[in-house]
């Protein structure tokens, strides 16, 4: 059934959005090109009127060369709803719409929505076969989060939150539908378990008091990459950590000490006031699983500074050894057959590494199912294998099984 609501000009219309717009800037261009041409003759109250018509018509010229593109957040007028699509006037540049699996994964925000209403959204295709801009709701409301997040950092906001959970490194807290961590290291003095003997256990029960209350804290990282914020109570601390950073530069080696483990990464203090954070992908040039297996609170660890930005540090351990795919690149090339252990499953297939910090992907394709995949390699085993693709300078290498495992 047609919503009544909703405009017979737009149900039926089909032009293509970015081809009506570069007709309405080629004829825009045509007009402005006829006033100029046009003798210039008159009053000065006339030459004024015409200058600002002019001036207006350059500036919707402008804006049309700005067509929205792939990526891009949009605002415009809700249209309305029609056979599980959601039109959006996007003024000047055409119609866009909500629709598909996009538009059954925010069906819950869209009964809310009525026509009329302003809404934001990104542009996941700038023009679909329909003529039509397509949007999505959901990607649009998680980048306006990570940008609230940046500003928040920006601007040291303080925030209310409550504690959701608490594990041995910290407490985690949430955000915006995003899950934080605020490490035990980052909490005020009257927060922080004060364990003589630095107990794990006793620390955690400590921490689980804390579980349900509310903490005034300010975001000190974003990592939109992982889905995650870093917070902390010590604001004043925050307010001097770019005065501290300052002190050092990319580059630098530092002693620190393990203030908080997680399961993507180590937060190291390096002094007072100033911690870094290392990566799980900058722990070790070989897999590392759970950083919690390689470090606990209160280890004393060389790292490298390997960025500084907006008073954040990351930090490297593996930077301090040589990369091994360095010399793999003398030893190795396509084609070669090598004997690698099988050390990981993913979704893709298996990896295998043919030695210290040097592995490569056994695609899952070349068995035809995970169960297949499984059935052929064990994990801990080794086995024959042809190097398919070897890039050490991207740290990028595959492998062909080629038959029984190997003896040891």
């Amino acid at each position: 059934m047609v919503n009544p609501a909703f405009p017979a000009r737009i149900r039926f219309e089909r032009k293509p959005p970015l081809l009506f717009f570069m007709n309405t800037k080629n004829k825009i261009a045509s007009e402005v090109k006829l006033e100029k041409d046009e003798e210039t003759t008159g009053t000065a109250e006339e030459k004024a009127v015409k200058a600002k018509k002019e001036n207006v018509m350059m500036s919707i010229f402008n804006k049309i060369d700005s067509v929205p593109s792939v990526g891009d957040l949009v605002e415009g007028k809700v249209i309305g709803v029609e056979k599980a699509r959601l039109y959006v006037d996007l003024q000047p540049y055409g119609t866009g719409v909500i629709l598909g699996r996009e538009y059954i994964s925010v069906r819950d925000i869209i009964r809310k929505i009525n026509p009329g209403d302003s809404i934001a959204a990104k542009v996941v295709e700038a023009e679909n076969k329909e003529g039509y801009t397509e949007l999505s709701l959901k990607e649009a409301r998680q980048a306006m989060i990570w940008s609230e997040a940046e500003e928040a950092i920006r601007n040291k906001t303080t925030l209310e939150l409550t504690v959701q959970e608490a594990n041995k490194g910290g407490l985690i807290i949430n955000w915006q539908g995003v899950a934080g961590f605020l490490p035990a290291s980052q909490l005020k003095a009257e927060h922080y378990p004060k364990i003589a003997d630095g107990d794990k256990d006793k620390i955690l029960v400590e921490l689980k008091k804390l579980v349900g209350q509310k903490i005034s804290a300010v975001i000190i990282s974003a990592l939109p990459k992982e889905g995650k914020l870093i917070f902390s109570e010590k604001s004043p601390e925050f307010k001097n950590k770019e005065k501290i950073a300052g002190k050092y530069k990319v580059g630098d080696d530092v002693e620190g000490e393990v203030a908080g483990v997680v399961d993507f990464g180590a937060f190291v203090k390096i002094e007072d006031g100033l911690e870094g954070l290392v990566h799980i992908s900058e722990i070790n040039w070989s897999l590392v699983e759970d950083p919690r297996s390689l470090f606990k609170i209160g280890d004393k660890i060389k790292v490298k500074i390997i960025e500084i930005k907006d008073g954040k540090i990351s930090l490297s351990v593996k930077a301090l050894k040589e990369n091994p795919w360095k010399n793999a690149s003398k030893k190795y090339k396509k084609g070669d057959t090598v004997s690698g252990v099988v050390i990981r499953f993913n979704k893709y297939g298996a990896l295998a590494s043919i030695e210290e910090g040097v592995a490569g992907l056994v695609h899952m394709s070349e068995f035809g199912s995970e169960a297949k995949l499984k059935e052929k390699l064990e994990l801990g085993k080794s086995y024959p294998f042809q190097i398919t693709i070897f890039d050490p300078k991207d740290q990028k290498m595959t492998l062909s099984f080629m038959g029984k495992k190997m003896s040891l």
